[in-house]
């Protein structure tokens, strides 16, 4: 790699890093996600480090997010030789492979039919909070909640109505599409209009690049429900912002765990 590679993947690290504090161990759930999903899938400890350091994270607050994911269920870790491999769960396979939907449809089709659910105020709020653990459903307000397609069985303590003509008020573009969502997508927008990957990026360094783009474009697609173009405010730029994403991700193409490997033996 020559010196105007280095330092513009340096400056896309530099940029990214700029739009929010990284979480660690959320970092390392964005880069199972993308690279490291599937059954018998493993990530050596040495690989996870020299894909994540460079987003100017100390490989003590890799190990201690680590700790964390495995208490949590999410990771396992095992020896492989002298080293550390580290791999999903069953359950963090099944989490990941959930929202992946969420995070990497291209052009996600607006649902055409969509219901209302209202709960009582003071009673049947459980049922509420059970129907918006469903990916259909988001929340209105309290007492409120927006879901596509055919409503599931079992809400009697629900008020449930069918919408045919769908006629969206600013306040709620306000509720669905807060400012500091909003403000986020544009600023991520901005950051990757300004990102040129060079050619000859390493695997490991392509992998450094896709994890924060896939982070910071996971933060914001898994906000914000698919909706029809009249719930979106003015300033919205989710559609773009989501193009953007791709065109990146085309030009960082996912690197294989073999390639990584070899990439550090090398």
């Amino acid at each position: 790699m020559n010196s105007a590679s280095s330092q513009g993947f340096e400056a896309s690290i530099a940029q990214l890093n700029d739009l929010q504090t990284l979480r660690v161990w959320s970092i390392i759930v964005s880069l199972f996600g993308d690279l490291a999903q599937n059954p018998g899938d493993q990530i050596s400890g040495t690989t996870l480090t020299r894909i994540i350091t460079p987003m100017g994270i100390k490989p003590e607050a890799i190990r201690v997010a680590l700790h964390r994911l495995r208490k949590d269920g999410w990771i396992e870790s095992a020896r492989s030789g002298r080293a550390s491999v580290h791999f999903l769960t069953k359950s963090g396979r099944n989490q990941s492979a959930a929202v992946t939907p969420r995070i990497y449809a291209r052009d996600p089709k607006v649902p055409q039919s969509w219901h209302l659910l209202i709960a009582e105020e003071g009673s049947s709020h459980a049922a509420l909070e059970d129907a918006l653990l469903l990916p259909q459903y988001s929340q209105v307000n309290r007492c409120t909640a927006l879901g596509y397609g055919t409503a599931p069985h079992g809400l009697d303590d629900l008020f449930v109505t069918a919408i045919s003509d769908l006629k969206v008020p600013t306040w709620l573009q306000e509720r669905l599409f807060p400012a500091d969502l909003v403000l986020s997508c544009q600023s991520l927008l901005t950051v990757l209009n300004q990102i040129s990957p060079a050619a000859d990026l390493t695997p490991v360094q392509i992998a450094t690049l896709r994890t924060l783009i896939v982070h910071h474009w996971r933060r914001i697609a898994l906000r914000h429900p698919v909706l029809p173009e009249g719930f979106h405010p003015a300033d919205w730029a989710g559609d773009a912002c989501r193009a953007r994403v791709f065109e990146l991700l085309d030009l960082l193409p996912q690197p294989s765990l073999h390639a990584l490997d070899q990439a550090l033996a090398s």
